[in-house]
């Protein structure tokens, strides 16, 4: 890789860390401590607001108000995967230094997305396409680790594997050019369930009929004492959310100009 883009994709790394949960609120409340020395009446308030919604996103109810808008309740109807031609799997991240597996292996979200396309594929007979280009620092690209998993693991064939895509709007553009000159314009896209409103916009751009089949569903937790009090699981939920309402607002911000 160019060292242009590896340098790109580390300050895209660190602006993620810096200005998304929890980095940004943490920046937001040290600003406001630091404020309150001399502007007491809008440093304290700008402290306390932000160790509150760190506190509030921090708790599975914070986290599931943040899904709730971006995540189906209910898993789709496998009618309607049968209906579909394909079944596209882009990948959500890899995970290095795993010793265990010999050098590299499928992040958590992208094993999630990795088994339940199993599933569905072996439900409906759909051929599989995995989607995921290497990233920089990787030896090999989220699709030839998926591919191995899907084969290996769960006995599920992949017919396509594209290895060139570095988001999920490139993810939508080259499955379109395998897919679409093949005839296959209806596919079933397995994502998670905060990913849906975008994913299924960048594919529907790139031409597709999509119909979406999510894995971590919409679901409002509150009634529970621990739904109150923050864990490191609930934090992570909504770490993802805000970065999909991020790129909602980015890809709305790019459509009106």
């Amino acid at each position: 890789m160019p060292a242009d883009a590896g340098f790109a994709a580390t300050l895209y790394a660190a602006a993620k860390s810096l200005l998304l949960p929890p980095g940004g609120l943490v920046l937001l409340a040290l600003a406001g401590a630091l404020a309150a020395r001399r502007f007491p009446r809008v440093g304290t308030p700008l402290c306390i607001g932000a160790l509150a919604l760190l506190y509030l996103i921090g708790t599975p109810l914070g986290a599931s108000l943040l899904t709730l808008p971006l995540a189906p309740a209910e898993p789709v109807a496998l009618e309607r995967v049968r209906a579909m031609q394909a079944l596209v799997i882009p990948g959500g991240g890899l995970r290095a230094h795993a010793a265990e597996y010999g050098g590299e292996t499928l992040a958590p979200l992208t094993l999630e997305r990795v088994r339940y396309g199993a599933k569905l594929a072996r439900e409906t007979g759909l051929p599989v396409l995995v989607a995921g280009g290497r990233p920089p620092g990787y030896r090999a690209s989220e699709a030839a680790l998926m591919r191995e998993a899907l084969e290996r693991e769960f006995g599920v064939p992949v017919q396509w594997q594209e290895e060139r895509s570095r988001n999920t709007r490139e993810n939508a553009r080259r499955a379109a050019e395998i897919l679409l000159p093949l005839g296959l314009r209806r596919i079933v896209l397995v994502v998670h369930g905060f990913d849906v409103p975008r994913a299924r916009a960048e594919y529907e751009a790139a031409g597709f009929e999509v119909t979406v089949a999510a894995t971590r569903l919409a679901r409002l937790s509150y009634e529970r004492l621990a739904d109150y009090l923050p864990n490191a699981n609930a934090l992570l939920t909504s770490y993802y959310a805000c970065y999909e309402l991020a790129g909602i607002a980015q890809r709305a911000l790019a459509g009106a100009r």
